[in-house]
């Protein structure tokens, strides 16, 4: 009979954890929360300090009686959730359906899920933080006075099925905001001129200019550029100043959530909640061998610090490897309100490299695994050293400048190079060395509106104004997607009609809660209940205290909206117009003589491609239950054509099957949709075929 009994939150965890443990030990999952408020109501009872009526989630019945039935049979219980406030929070529940000694050491946490880390937490365990439960207590209260108060408004004057949250409708507003900066923003004329400069000793020379009469160079019309090349290729020129410089390049810290979310989008292409899900793979546990390890420590973390024991290994590693000259040893530091008992993400072990992990790992865990290994190692190494050069190349009223640089130390770069700088050589000059210009090249350009927002940028956004926390940016960015009021478009965030009638809501009646500012405020406030400073009911109060009235006039102002569109299409069945009808999971036609006549259809997208399978039917962008896109015959039932890839009107001149346009790793070709077949082409920008 086991003497302890163990509870974490994943099954695959506790098979993990039961290894390291031994026959002492028996480890369960809870598989998550086992309570929480109910869905059928607000849960909250507003009369009385907003206490929180907890109800056991539907299906936790048999967990529960299983773990009580253990509890009876051990002499110890022991809780071991993930080590942050949701983890906490889920400890404390557990501790209340088990009805255990709250006063009690029993809460158990570790960075990482390995043998030596496990036996040593389990030897340390410590009383649940009433802290760490009360900030996560508090954020489940604020976010269900607003979805539960703001959500009916929504269903009876817009749409069943919408839904507003605290963190997700300032995330939605951000991304309306940056579209209405696009929408106003009008384009303004420039000019840049480049020159080919030839040396005294024929030796070509690329130089920018600069400056004009002494003053940034400022040109913003064709008339005025002519001018300018006119009297700068009348003008004779020469090297008035030269200066060497030395740069250096300092590497980034080792990964928090943000960063490594942002990274994977950049690098890797992944979303942040596919970041996530194989970040909580690699910190659960891999099969290696016969043993089960976590690779990496806990992937929800806002801190950048690094264990003393962690910076020590990964010098022997660099020292052994690269040789001392690249070790540069750094802890690290967590940023302004991060839960600095947490570590930055890193690997377990320094010496599990990427190329020993890449038999165990499946492709896109090993991609990130590298990731984290690169940027962790490179961040105890020293900067990279540039030794550089600039050149002042002046004539009249012109002053052209000439760059240099070339890289004299690779250091970090060594294992994390990104290829962001070449070498740029320059040829040999001297001050008072006449330059001879051979080639003038002016170049019309037109200011750029700001960037539409990507998974990564948003994350950054934020994170830098204090919007939510690690454990946060991915669900938030799933909602507000699954709900329809956000779009993905290549890499590009794009507001919906329902994003943007939401928002106008929201705006008109609860401004104050969409403000990104109130939002970082109220972090700030749940970050003070963490730290036992302040009550939880207290905050709840003062935020209940700015909801209430705007609850109670939005229900009298907010106006219906009508989403439903006539089109001149007739019903096949009745004859009458039929309508389009809006949803959160898209439009669709139904007639405008409901009930009489319930006769609905699907909006099909066509995109110009024949079905190459039934030669009958028109190829349509179709959507999934979970609004994956993928392209299917318009024929479906009797023809089953469908494919990921999107279809172009060509055949494959090797096969025969038809192309497709290639995404991930395959994007900027065109392939052949046959698995048996390896043709491949670049892609046209302009034509969509081969260049």
């Amino acid at each position: 009979m086991a003497k302890n009994l163990v509870i974490v939150e994943s099954p695959f965890k506790a098979r993990t954890i039961e290894k390291y443990l031994g026959k002492n030990y028996k480890v369960l999952a809870s598989v998550g929360h086992v309570r929480d408020l109910p869905k059928s109501q607000m849960g909250i009872d507003l009369e009385n300090n907003f206490e929180p009526k907890y109800i056991t989630i539907r299906g936790k019945g048999p967990v529960i009686a299983e773990l009580k039935k253990e509890q009876k049979k051990a002499d110890r219980v022991l809780i071991a959730t993930d080590p942050d406030r949701e983890g906490e929070a889920i400890a404390w529940h557990l501790a209340t359906a088990l009805d255990l000694d709250k006063e009690e050491a029993m809460r158990v946490s570790f960075q990482e899920i390995t043998k030596e880390a496990v036996k040593e937490a389990i030897k340390k365990p410590v009383v649940i933080d009433q802290g760490l439960v009360d900030a996560q207590q508090a954020r489940r209260i604020l976010d269900r006075l607003v979805g539960y108060g703001i959500s009916p408004i929504l269903w009876r004057k817009v749409m069943k099925g919408l839904s507003a949250g605290r963190v997700q409708s300032v995330a939605t507003r951000l991304i309306i905001l940056r579209e209405r900066e696009i929408s106003a923003f009008i384009p303004k004329e420039y000019w840049l001129f480049d020159g080919k400069f030839l040396t005294s000793s024929k030796k070509l020379v690329d130089a920018e200019l600069i400056k004009y009469k002494n003053k940034k160079l400022e040109v913003s019309t064709k008339e005025e550029a002519m001018e300018i090349k006119k009297e700068i290729q009348s003008t004779d020129f020469s090297v008035t100043d030269i200066q060497e410089k030395k740069r250096s390049r300092a590497p980034y810290g080792a990964y928090t959530t943000s960063t490594l979310q942002q990274d994977a989008s950049v690098r890797l292409n992944f979303s942040s909640s596919k970041t996530m899900m194989l970040a909580q793979r690699l910190y659960e546990g891999i099969k290696i061998g016969r043993s089960t390890e976590g690779l990496i420590t806990y992937m929800r973390t806002d801190s950048a610090r690094i264990s003393e024991s962690a910076v020590l290994a990964a010098k022997d590693f660099i020292v052994d490897n690269y040789g001392s000259k690249y070790s540069a040893p750094k802890i690290g530091g967590a940023a302004k309100a991060a839960q600095d008992a947490h570590e930055a993400i890193r690997p377990t072990s320094v010496e599990h490299t990427p190329e020993k992990m890449a038999s165990y790992l499946k492709r896109d865990e090993l991609r990130l695994y590298t990731l984290i290994w690169t940027r962790f190692v490179a961040s105890q190494m020293k900067s990279a050293q540039y030794e550089g050069i600039q050149v002042t190349i002046a004539g009249g009223d012109y002053e052209f400048r000439a760059k240099g640089e070339r890289q004299v130390f690779d250091g970090f770069l060594k294992v994390y190079d990104d290829r962001k700088s070449k070498d740029v050589e320059l040829a040999p000059m001297e001050i008072g060395e006449e330059m001879t210009l051979n080639e003038l090249k002016e170049e019309q350009k037109f200011t750029q509106p700001p960037s539409r927002y990507t998974e990564a940028s948003l994350i950054k956004e934020l994170e830098e104004n204090g919007i939510g926390r690690p454990s946060t940016y991915a669900p938030t960015l799933t909602a507000i997607m699954k709900r329809g009021y956000v779009v993905k478009e290549k890499k590009n965030l794009l507001p919906t009609e329902l994003g943007e009638i939401t928002n106008e809501i929201m705006e008109e009646n609860f401004l104050q809660i969409v403000e990104p500012e109130f939002s970082a405020e109220m972090e700030e406030e749940l970050d003070k209940i963490s730290d036992k400073s302040t009550a939880w009911q207290e905050v709840i109060g003062d935020f209940y205290g700015v909801l209430k009235p705007m609850l109670e006039e939005a229900e009298k102002s907010v106006q219906k909206y009508d989403l439903d569109e006539l089109t001149d299409i007739k019903c096949e069945k009745c004859g009458s117009p039929m309508l389009i009808k809006k949803t959160v999971k898209g439009s669709f036609y139904a007639c405008s003589n409901y009930p009489e006549c319930q006769n609905t259809k699907p909006i099909l997208k066509e995109i110009g491609v024949p079905c190459p399978l039934c030669e009958k039917g028109q190829i349509v962008e179709r959507k999934t239950k979970k609004l994956k896109v993928f392209w299917g015959c318009d024929q479906f039932p009797d023809c089953r054509f469908a494919s990921w890839d999107k279809p172009i009107n060509r055949m494959c001149p090797k096969c025969g099957s038809i192309l497709v346009e290639g995404k991930g790793k395959r994007s900027g070709t065109i392939h052949c949709s046959s698995k048996e077949c390896d043709y491949t082409e670049k892609k046209d920008k302009k034509k969509g075929s081969k260049a």
